[in-house]
């Protein structure tokens, strides 16, 4: 890359986190304002959580079955079996459930909110509510960035509770641990503060994935190529930065 690049680069950088910082500003103004149409929103809930709703009940429930595998070749080194159902409950709380869940939300729901509003952009839309005096981020943005972040901890929720079905499913029925031992175990080792870890990573994703779907539809290019750029990028740049905020706030509540 030469020097003249470089510069070029990093003000792209600053100038499109600018544009982001300015954009989550006036929507969540809009989510004030759109807080009157509660029916558009219950839509959009339904659109990003119910329709996602089978991606991750599978994944979770094979995420648990694998660390029910996994876990049981491990600790059966230490002796240590009965532990499984601790072992389970803490990699779904705090990592697995809220980062998987951000992912497949990404991939499924992300694109499919960037690809709608980018289409209502590249079909001139949005134009219209503007000529018709229709603010298009009440109407439109706010109710589907709000969506998404109410179904992302529902459906974290119900990747956990699905994991560790899972998990139980392979250490009790398959590999033979006492079903009581299972449980209790795992309720008296996990705190209040594990579940809190994970309650607080999903939020911060749904925010966060939301808005990149949410920006990057509203500001797509009004073309099939830029449409599916937008989804594109929608996908890469939540999942970087799934990563990385997971990395983050792991570190914050350790």
């Amino acid at each position: 890359m030469s020097n003249a690049a470089r510069p070029s680069a990093v003000f792209d950088g600053v100038r499109k986190f600018g544009i982001t910082g300015i954009f989550f500003g006036r929507l969540l103004l809009a989510c004030v304002r759109s807080l009157a149409r509660p029916g558009l929103i219950v839509a959009q809930i339904f659109n990003a959580g119910a329709r996602s709703l089978i991606i991750i009940m599978l994944s979770g429930l094979f995420t648990g079955m694998v660390l029910g595998l996994l876990g049981q070749d491990v600790l059966q080194r230490f002796g240590a079996e009965t532990a499984l159902g601790t072992i389970a409950a803490l990699a779904l709380l705090k990592e697995l459930g809220p980062v998987l869940t951000a992912l497949l939300f990404a991939g499924r729901a992300g694109t499919a909110l960037t690809s709608e509003i980018g289409l209502m952009r590249a079909t001139d839309q949005l134009t219209a509510m503007e000529v018709m005096a229709v603010d298009p981020m009440s109407y439109v943005a706010a109710p589907r960035f709000l969506g998404g972040v109410i179904a992302m901890p529902l459906l974290v929720a119900i990747f956990n509770v699905i994991g560790l079905f899972g998990a139980q499913l392979i250490g009790v029925e398959l590999l033979g641990i006492d079903r009581g031992t299972f449980w209790s175990q795992m309720q008296s080792a996990v705190s209040m503060r594990d579940v809190t870890e994970g309650i607080v990573k999903s939020v911060v994703f749904g925010v966060v994935v939301s808005l990149i779907a949410v920006n990057e539809g509203y500001h797509a290019e009004p073309t099939a190529e830029g449409v599916g750029l937008a989804t594109t990028r929608t996908v890469v740049a939540s999942s970087v930065l799934t990563l990385l905020l997971d990395y983050v706030l792991t570190a914050i509540f350790l």
